[in-house]
């Protein structure tokens, strides 16, 4: 079988040029560190790679969510908390009033300091949270969940809670209703401490007061007492997503192991073999110097 000179010369190039693919495709892998740099490098490699890359993504989206849920929850549970507090000093204040040395002018300045009390109540009730939305109003965050009129207060939202997806499988509500929190077993939190300020300021003492102030601390022992039911549901929420976000930074890191096994480069294999293809590629370049060079006139 004879070779003709430019099978010789054809068969040399390609030689070379299929080391230098080589040569090219490890110094990619080296300078980027990453072993599968097309899907044909690795197709099964690279499918699991994609899969887990949508999975960090999609467990990163989970975090923000949760960071969310937990600032809106975290506002509730202050608001909450300044709400219970106001609830235990106009009850502190009811106590006080069943005092008959009190006189009727004395009466009349607590009265003013309740109305005070009554209109921080109501801006407890129509809290926004940071983004401007209320708080306390369901589903409809742009309406002011309470409006009063006179001494009526009546409530505007709906009874939907807002729900954020803190996991794959978990939607956890980030709010409470204002009927839920301020009215209890029929009794609005409002009307009672309405109908005190108005029993303070008319009754004039005696039996009708002493009976105002008794209706009035049994209102507020139930108010207090559903207001606090409400913020211990919200902090059982909080410890959901603790426990939530610690499974979530361990689940992201057996992802990003995952990842680093199937995509980063083994440096010192691929240095390895660098160095043989730089050999082999050497190779074909003084071999296919040889070829080129043969003529019949060397050998005459």
């Amino acid at each position: 079988m004879r070779v003709s000179t430019s099978t010789l010369y054809d068969q040399g190039v390609r030689s070379m040029l299929q080391q230098q693919d080589g040569m090219f495709r490890l110094q990619q892998q080296l300078s980027s560190g990453k072993r599968i740099m097309t899907p044909s490098d690795d197709p099964i490699g690279a499918a699991r790679a994609h899969e887990l890359a949508q999975s960090i993504s999609l467990n990163t989206q989970y975090t923000d969510n949760r960071h969310r849920a937990a600032d809106s929850l975290q506002q509730v549970d202050s608001t909450l908390g300044s709400v219970s507090n106001l609830i235990q000093s106009v009850r502190t204040m009811a106590v006080a009033a069943g005092n008959p040395a009190f006189s009727d002018s004395e009466r009349q300045m607590m009265a003013t300091e309740l109305r005070g009390h009554f209109d921080e109540l109501l801006g407890l009730a129509n809290t926004k949270d940071e983004q401007g939305n209320y708080l306390f109003s369901g589903f409809q965050g742009n309406t002011r969940p309470f409006e009063q009129t006179g001494g009526s207060v009546t409530y505007e939202g709906d009874q939907g809670q807002r729900l954020i997806q803190v996991s794959s499988s978990r939607q956890l509500p980030v709010s409470e209703t204002g009927d839920a929190v301020f009215e209890s077993g029929g009794l609005s939190l409002f009307k009672t401490v309405d109908d005190f300020i108005t029993a303070l300021e008319t009754s004039g003492g005696g039996a009708a007061l002493s009976s105002a102030v008794s209706t009035a601390l049994q209102e507020f022992d139930v108010a207090l007492d559903n207001v606090l039911s409400k913020r211990a549901a919200v902090g059982s929420r909080l410890q959901e997503i603790d426990t939530l976000q610690q499974i979530g930074e361990d689940t992201a890191i057996q992802y990003e192991q995952s990842l680093s096994r199937l995509q980063d480069l083994d440096f010192a294999q691929a240095i390895s073999d660098m160095i043989r293809q730089q050999a082999l590629l050497e190779a074909a370049q003084k071999s296919f110097t040889r070829v080129s060079g043969l003529s019949l006139f060397n050998v005459i």
